[in-house]
């Protein structure tokens, strides 16, 4: 009917009006520039993995901003500094951070001397690179015992050695640096991506903690070489591994770690070590403290989704286990590294394997910001292992120490199995040790007197005599791998 043809004609043209008002109020969105993600690379001074319960549920040690960065992100089980040939291990770890080359590759320093190193290697260190990527980079750290060419790649760099207790003496000057970089960014409505080294002084010696934190921990600053502190019911229990002397010299005469920290110098009697313990968990609570107003402007920001956080420190410590103070040794606790990695595309709440050195940090961070690897490098990215491709980077991981005497220590670790050689004092301490770090991973020794086998050194007992050999062969590859100019008592000579 005509009425209908009408109605007809109205309806489509009524289509036809909405059809093509829509495709002219239709907005074309562009495609969105992909934002490129900051960094916050957070390097402490001396800190064992086991003071945090994440890797050693028997710590007291109470760091909740730190163990929150470990449940958001990833936490690698196996980080390794791969050792130093100067006595300040602190300087090589360092540079391995800064340039991702390997111990024996590093520029000369503090007496050691590499006439192979690259020429300039600082304009392919973390500061240069990052500058050169259009990163606004900053830093704050301690002074000495680093890398000071590359430090000052930096565009920013507030460094300054703070282990005091107070607010302008210790871990808080370095966050307030930080604080105020932020702030400036802020001010200046900064595009740009940000790099930020935030290195903390502490919980190296002097470990001079704030009066509250002490107090909680029970620990005195002690400053008598010729008392003991006080002993206090609250200060953090002796480590499993604790001994009141080491059975053998670790062959370094004279060694400021174990001979002249203040508060303990030669002392290795329980109630110095339990206090030195406090005020080691009292600074590191305040480094966790401070962490936490970092982390808090970034997220007041609405930057800290769009950042990475990498926790880690230059070495571990002893501090009383196997008799020793230093890190100048390759047990468990001074050869591995805390690490915690938390940022985009990164699952919460995962622990992985990793074998990770600190020789792998640079290639790493250039790797998740998209830059090119310097081919200065000799590190690997493990990118992979952050987002869940892989496990692990590497199956076998090795260490040095020849800071001392030459050749000095050596270890090799592969699966469970684990080696350490001494070659010390002019072939006066010759001494091997194996252990099974998966039934012993305290490193128990004779001294210990644990009662089961494998809560033992292994390498006398001749049920693990294969064991032994494999991994003295194992040991000498990593070494011809890593261009080790020295041999041990028992290898043959170059």
């Amino acid at each position: 009917t005509k009425s209908m043809r009408k109605k007809y004609i109205l309806l489509s043209s009524l289509i036809v009006i909405t059809l093509f008002g829509c495709k002219e109020n239709k907005k074309v969105e562009e495609p969105k520039e992909q934002k490129r993600p900051n960094f916050l690379f957070v390097l402490v001074d001396d800190q064992s993995p086991f003071d945090f319960k994440f890797y050693d549920s028997t710590s007291t040690l109470d760091a909740p901003t730190i163990t929150k960065l470990a449940n958001d992100g990833m936490v690698v089980e196996n980080a390794r500094h791969m050792g130093a040939m100067v006595g300040a291990v602190c300087t090589p770890s360092r540079h391995m951070i800064m340039s991702g080359r390997t111990v024996w590759s590093l520029p000369s320093m503090q007496g050691y001397v590499n006439p192979t190193a690259p020429e300039n290697l600082e304009e392919n260190t973390i500061g240069a690179v990052f500058n050169r990527a259009g990163y606004n980079t900053m830093r704050t750290c301690k002074v000495g015992n680093s890398y000071p060419q590359a430090n000052k790649q930096f565009t920013v760099v507030k460094d300054a050695t703070k282990r005091g207790g107070t607010e302008e003496s210790g871990s808080a000057w370095h966050a307030e640096q930080v604080l105020s970089y932020l702030d400036e960014r802020s001010a200046v409505k900064e595009e740009d991506p940000f790099f930020i080294y935030f290195g903390f002084s502490h919980p190296h010696d002097i470990r001079n903690g704030t009066p509250e934190l002490l107090e909680k921990y029970g620990a005195t600053n002690h400053t008598d070489k010729y008392s003991l502190p006080t002993a206090n019911d609250k200060q953090p229990p002796l480590p499993d591994n604790y001994l009141n002397k080491h059975p053998f010299h670790h062959g370094h005469l004279e060694l400021r770690d174990e001979e002249n920290v203040s508060g303990v110098w030669k002392n290795r009697d329980e109630i110095t070590v339990r206090n030195e313990i406090g005020r080691e968990y009292a600074c590191s609570e305040n480094i966790d403290i401070q962490l936490n107003k970092v982390l808090s402007k970034l997220e007041a920001m609405g930057e800290l989704d769009n950042t990475y956080v990498i926790y880690t420190s230059d070495h571990g410590i002893a501090v009383g286990r196997h008799g020793l103070m230093g890190k100048q040794n390759l047990y468990e606790h001074s050869w591995r590294v805390p690490l915690i990695v938390k940022g985009p595309g990164i699952k919460a709440n995962q622990r992985v394997e990793g074998n990770i050195y600190l020789s792998d940090v640079l290639p790493t961070l250039c790797d998740l910001a998209g830059i090119d690897i310097p081919e200065t490098v000799q590190g690997t990215s493990f990118k992979p292992v952050l987002m869940g491709e892989k496990e692990s980077l590497r199956d076998v991981m090795y260490g040095v120490y020849a800071g001392g005497s030459t050749p000095g220590m050596r270890t090799v670790k592969k699966g469970d199995w684990k080696l350490i050689k001494y070659d010390v004092l002019d072939g006066k301490v010759q001494e091997t040790q194996l252990f099974n770090i998966a039934e012993n991973p305290n490193e128990y020794i004779a001294q210990h007197n644990k009662s089961a086998e494998m809560l033992n050194d292994l390498a006398e007992n001749p049920k693990y005599a294969d064991k032994l050999k494999e991994m003295e062969a194992l040991l000498l590859e990593e070494m011809e791998t890593y261009g080790d100019p020295f041999r041990l008592w028992n290898q043959e000579a170059k």
